[in-house]
């Protein structure tokens, strides 16, 4: 598995920021940066559908499932249930069971106080849906908010015949232990992903925010917050090598979204990734709001091992 901006063949999973088009669509506009995001694999690719609206392809030893619900006027947590019942009974039969990288979009995902926040209201729904296998360890994912109100749940997942080795960040706190604080069932979802294939081994970062242990840093300063996000980045990498005996470095980054809650920020952040020796050419800033409502910045990485 790889990924580019400029693929050579036709992807396996094919996100692009600009033409946006189902199935493999964020509802996040593109603010700048690389404007397409293609996975790539060198089998031969398969397309189709699956019952209650699960598009599938696949190549090989991957496949990717994407589904998309409205959401505007139901109610969160039955409409995240009902939408992660319907890909767990699409994966776990198929010859690619596992669930190993998921993106979660919708819409106003802040709206609400305390366990009446949507986010919050989301995870709800995806704990009552999901099984053990699903939950030891979880997958990598992100949940990202839609600058759309009423755009739809959109959910997209990578999928394989094996088992990855899945990543936690030494700096933090399980998502998956959170404590009560933060809703009344943790995120399910791992730091990050290691893949191995034919292509090499490949690692893959969760949605990373500026938060140490549980906690959120730097609120209201969103270079601060990249920072400590950035700092997070470098921590997984060096566990995912430790763990996998690869060697990845930031060198080797195929491709990084960054979310931004605020688009007037994009200079900023755009100056402070240049000065961190970020590789400009494979980073795509989105429009999106991050799932804690006090933070402004969240980043997501596709790294090659060395």
């Amino acid at each position: 598995m790889r990924v580019s901006d400029r693929p050579d063949a036709a992807p396996l999973l094919d996100f692009d920021f600009v033409d946006a088009a189902l199935p493999w669509r964020s509802g996040c506009a593109w603010l700048g940066g690389a404007r397409r995001e293609a996975w790539l694999s060198d089998r031969p690719l398969e397309a189709g559908s699956i019952g209650a609206g699960v598009l599938r392809r696949s190549a090989g030893a991957w496949a990717v499932l994407g589904l998309h619900r409205p959401m505007a006027g139901g109610d969160v947590a039955a409409e995240s249930e009902a939408a992660y019942r319907d890909l767990l009974a699409a994966a776990r039969p198929s010859a690619h069971p596992y669930l190993i990288r998921i993106w979660n979009y919708f819409g106003a995902i802040n709206r609400g106080e305390g366990d009446d926040e949507r986010y919050r209201r989301f995870c709800v729904g995806r704990n009552a849906a999901v099984d053990a296998m699903f939950r030891d360890p979880p997958p990598a994912a992100t949940a990202i908010g839609a600058p759309d109100a009423g755009a739809p749940l959109s959910v997209v997942a990578l999928c394989s015949a094996q088992p990855a080795i899945a990543l936690e960040n030494p700096r933090q706190t399980p998502a998956w232990q959170y404590p009560r604080e933060y809703g009344p069932v943790p995120p399910g979802f791992s730091r990050g992903a290691v893949l191995r294939d034919g292509d090499g081994a490949t690692l893959l970062a969760s949605g990373t925010a500026s938060i140490v242990g549980h906690v959120s840093l730097h609120a209201g300063d969103v270079v601060a917050q990249l920072d400590e996000s950035l700092a997070n980045l470098h921590v997984l990498l060096d566990e995912g090598s430790q763990r996998s005996g690869e060697r990845f470095r930031m060198e080797g980054l195929q491709a990084l979204r960054v979310y931004l809650r605020h688009a007037e920020a994009l200079p900023a952040v755009q100056a402070r990734l240049e000065a961190a020796g970020v590789p400009s050419a494979c980073v795509a800033f989105l429009h999106g709001d991050v799932c804690r409502r006090e933070l402004d910045v969240e980043l997501e990485g596709v790294f090659g091992a060395a």
